[in-house]
């Protein structure tokens, strides 16, 4: 189960983005969301920061060098630890094919360049709501099997 930062405090959300301007102007379009903002420059950084932050949310760019935002997006899905964590592939690219690929990499949802402030506001904070739900579905199911197994225990025991 991932870490839910919610109960800590505010959600974050992590940016990347290999454009350093593109990073810039996501996270100051973050400003208007009741989260903390992680920026990542590219696909093996974004990971380093997944493993050891565990964000709530990512939004990722899909053209980067090195690993693109695909082959980030399906290591992350692929990984039983980072597989909940909600991704929101950012793009430039349109064509049904590039649509299709970022499906089939695990992403939930995505975003086309250039970026409207208010559809990204709109779409992070009902990520992070559907996320909180979800965690906190987890962790009442892993309490409610604690309490059955602790039931059987005590009618068998």
């Amino acid at each position: 189960m991932v870490e839910d930062n919610s109960e800590k405090g505010e959600p974050s959300v992590l940016v990347v983005d290999d454009n350093q301007q593109n990073l810039e102007l996501l996270v100051a379009y973050l400003e208007d969301v009741d989260c903390k903002a992680l920026a990542a420059s590219d696909g093996g950084e974004a990971l380093e920061i997944v493993k050891t932050s565990s964000p709530d949310l990512i939004l990722l760019d899909v053209m980067m060098p090195k690993m693109s935002g695909f082959e980030v997006c399906r290591r992350i899905k692929n990984d039983p630890k980072t597989a909940d964590i909600p991704v929101i592939m950012v793009t430039a690219l349109n064509e049904m094919g590039d649509i299709e690929r970022a499906i089939n990499s695990g992403t939930d949802d995505f975003l086309s360049k250039p970026i409207n402030k208010w559809e990204l506001v709109t779409r992070v904070k009902t990520m992070l709501k559907l996320k909180h739900v979800t965690d906190k579905l987890e962790r009442t199911l892993a309490y409610l099997s604690e309490i059955e197994e602790q039931t059987h225990a005590a009618k068998n025991g």
